[in-house]
């Protein structure tokens, strides 16, 4: 610690490290930024890792500060090294170096704060990253006293190299990155095999598939879920619930409705080993995203996608399931859960309590990000209580509409394919471009799977589906044709 030389070689040290960090922190933020790392099953380690990058390269910045303070060639005052300007020493880029540290700060602490601050006062603060860096690159090579060094000038390239690239991505991605990216081109319908079926509860009965032959299944993340199209004619969507790892077979899991439309009351009785199946998928607009606090609510058989994206979460994430339904003996998978993680999970069983959990005392004051599936009550009621940007829900039925005018016809225009098509007043866009002979991929035709997306390259479409919310799929440019219709008299689709 006497040696006089030891502050200097930690100055610069703690300074390269800190700029190496923030360089680093802004790239991952670019890639999560940009959603390149969204297909991974549990991104919300990446951000760790953006937050642990920007905490380090605090924490350098603070130690390359104190030890200038330190050194006794540079002996710094506390003034000179908070204060802009207020340095003998290099005055300017000094004063760059602590803007930079100032930037960094209000960018980490908006980071820590992000649940409260409104989304476009983060979006805001964070841009100033980019700054941070910039400054950071101007004082290193104004202010320091080894800049002619070949080592020092390798990193100074490597670094101010990769800031560049990381902006210049995400102003090239900027309006092409969206929360609602178009889907894969869906793969048809293959036959599949019932492996094996087995009673989950008195109610629900569960349902393994494979391929014929053996072969590995395609790979699928939490929510996704499969179409089946059942011999019957129905067609209906189920959650996958099982283990993502397992390749050789998909598990769903199928409540008996009271009444049934007709496809749950077909498989409870015809699903049996050996019977083949038309499946479809896996899909998935239900997607987990990166947090560091979920609260999962699922009613009834709304446990089945929610089960899978706690099961993919990493052990020290914070969570917590609060699980709904008529009673324990109807509620698959409860005593699971609640044997293997009895201080996360909440079981409220109607003909226990008497009374439907209290949500709105449930939520109060958590910031954390909200995933429900469920009845349309339970789902409804969330709505009105979590802010849009931390709910995430999947629904059973479609979202009530607010009242709209009469339905009108209106003209369509598939650019890809040129041609024109017309959808009258008492058929649906989906029933009309499947009679102009451009079938469209889809599911449930209710506006919930989100099976049917099409791109809109023209015209404003009025969305009546409840895939998500409007603003998101204005921003993605898409539309769900199986319900949803057009305000302005022709619309343009990417077909």
């Amino acid at each position: 610690m006497t040696d006089p030389q030891l502050w200097w070689y930690v100055a610069r040290a703690s300074g390269l490290v800190a700029w190496a960090a923030m360089t680093g922190s802004v790239l991952w933020g670019v890639l999560l930024a940009t959603r390149v790392l969204r297909s991974i099953d549990n991104p919300a380690w990446l951000q760790d890792l953006h937050r642990w990058l920007g905490g380090t390269a605090l924490i350098m910045a603070g130690l390359h500060m104190l030890s200038l303070m330190l050194d006794g060639w540079t002996h710094f005052s506390l003034t000179e090294i908070f204060v802009p300007l207020a340095a003998a020493y290099r005055p300017w880029p000094v004063a760059l170096g602590i803007v930079a540290f100032y930037l960094l700060a209000a960018v980490y602490g908006s980071s820590l704060l992000r649940p409260k601050m409104p989304r476009r006062l983060w979006k805001a603060l964070h841009y100033g990253s980019y700054i941070s860096v910039i400054l950071v690159s101007f004082h290193a090579g104004w202010s320091g006293s080894d800049v002619g060094a070949w080592g020092y000038r390798l990193v100074a390239f490597i670094l101010l190299g990769l800031t560049t690239v990381a902006v210049l991505v995400r102003v090239l991605t900027s309006t092409a990155a969206t929360p609602l990216p178009p889907p894969p081109q869906a793969a048809p319908a293959q036959p599949m095999t019932v492996t094996a079926t087995y009673p989950l509860t008195r109610e629900v009965l569960g349902i393994d598939l494979s391929r014929q032959g053996g072969t590995e299944l395609p790979v699928w993340t939490p929510g996704a879920h499969l179409t089946l199209q059942l011999p019957n004619g129905l067609v209906r969507c189920y959650s996958l619930c099982g283990d993502p790892a397992d390749r050789s077979r998909y598990r769903i899991a199928v409540h008996l409705a009271a009444p049934s439309r007709g496809g749950s009351a077909w498989l409870h009785a015809n699903a049996v080993p050996g019977k083949i199946l038309d499946v479809s998928g896996p899909d998935n607009h239900f997607m987990l995203e990166p947090a560091e606090d979920y609260l999962f609510v699922a009613g009834g058989i709304g446990i089945t996608p929610i089960k899978a994206m706690i099961e993919a979460l990493p052990a020290h994430r914070r969570w917590r399931l609060v699980y709904i339904g008529r009673s324990r003996a109807t509620m698959a998978f409860s005593r699971e859960l609640k044997q293997r993680w009895p201080q996360h999970v909440s079981v409220y069983a109607r003909d226990e309590t008497g009374v439907r959990p209290d949500l709105a005392r449930i939520l109060d004051g958590t910031t954390a990000a909200v995933y429900c599936c469920g009845p349309a009550s339970m789902t409804e009621e969330l709505a009105t209580l979590v802010p849009a940007p931390r709910l995430h829900i999947e629904r059973f039925t479609p979202a009530p509409q607010q009242p709209y005018p009469p339905r009108r016809a209106f003209e369509v225009t598939c650019r890809r394919s040129n041609t024109h098509v017309h959808v009258s007043e008492h058929q649906s866009l989906l029933d009309a471009l499947e009679r102009a002979q451009l079938p469209v991929h889809s599911s449930c035709r209710e506006g919930i799977c989100g099976a049917c997306q099409v791109g809109v390259i023209a015209g404003q479409p009025q969305h009546l589906d409840s895939v998500a919310s409007e603003e998101d799929k204005d921003r993605a440019g898409v539309i769900y044709p199986c319900v949803s219709r057009s305000h302005t008299t022709s619309l343009t689709l990417d077909l």
